[in-house]
């Protein structure tokens, strides 16, 4: 399927506070059956969605500028699908809130570009052959493992694990072993961002909320 949402552009309903720029994003997930010829019963695996930015190498979850006609909610959505061409069921509760820089301004000791992001977890129900920004984002679904690997930041890994550990209990068991794997893992440019989040002032502030497995359906609008 086709999409015929045009990707907003311009800052001008661009929604400020305390001198950061709001963004909203989300983790798109979905669980792929393994089919194995041997048994009735086919497992599945959790996948989660990262897509590519223009002119660099690492991925990132799709996010964007929460504007002033929408809800946190819609403006999650409306990434996702602008970015990354998914549509689906978006959590009730967010991940977490987290304050960062934006990529163009990651090494700048001034206020100018810091950003308050808020991530949600999005159950994907339809995947766009054709979507808004095709051309500047690529997409690519990976096991929470491999996600976490390509993570560049910590907010980004720590908005991960959020999404893990608010699986329902029966997925939960079956991603413990990862979930040990993940504290485990080294954390790449990780003393470098401290550095960078240091010189100024922003942090991360985590809101350890949980989905509770519940999730509401929310309505882009086009």
């Amino acid at each position: 399927m086709m999409s015929s949402v045009q990707a907003r552009i311009g800052r001008e309903r661009q929604r400020y506070k305390d001198h950061l720029r709001l963004v909203a994003g989300c983790i798109p997930f979905k669980f792929e059956k393994i089919v194995d010829g041997h048994t009735r019963n086919p497992d599945s695996r959790l996948l989660v969605l990262m897509i590519s930015s223009p002119n660099r190498h690492d991925l990132v979850f799709p996010k964007g500028g929460w504007e002033n006609d929408e809800t946190v909610e819609q403006a999650a959505c409306r990434e996702a699908l602008e970015e990354a061409g998914v549509r689906g069921i978006l959590g009730e509760n967010h991940l977490g809130e987290w304050e960062f820089r934006s990529k163009s301004k990651q090494n700048n000791c001034s206020l100018e570009g810091g950003c308050r992001g808020y991530m949600f977890a999005l159950q994907v129900t339809e995947e766009l052959e054709s979507w808004p920004e095709q051309a500047l984002h690529d997409r690519k679904w990976l096991t929470p493992k491999d996600a976490f690997k390509l993570c560049r930041y910590d907010w980004m890994r720590e908005a991960l694990t959020n999404f893990l550990t608010s699986l329902p209990e029966d997925k939960m068991n079956e991603m413990r072993e990862e979930l040990v794997e993940f504290s485990m893992m080294p954390v790449p440019d990780a003393a470098k961002e401290r550095s960078i989040l240091s010189s100024g002032r922003f942090g991360k502030t985590s809101v350890m909320q949980r989905l509770e497995g519940s999730y509401n359906k929310v309505t882009v609008q086009a």
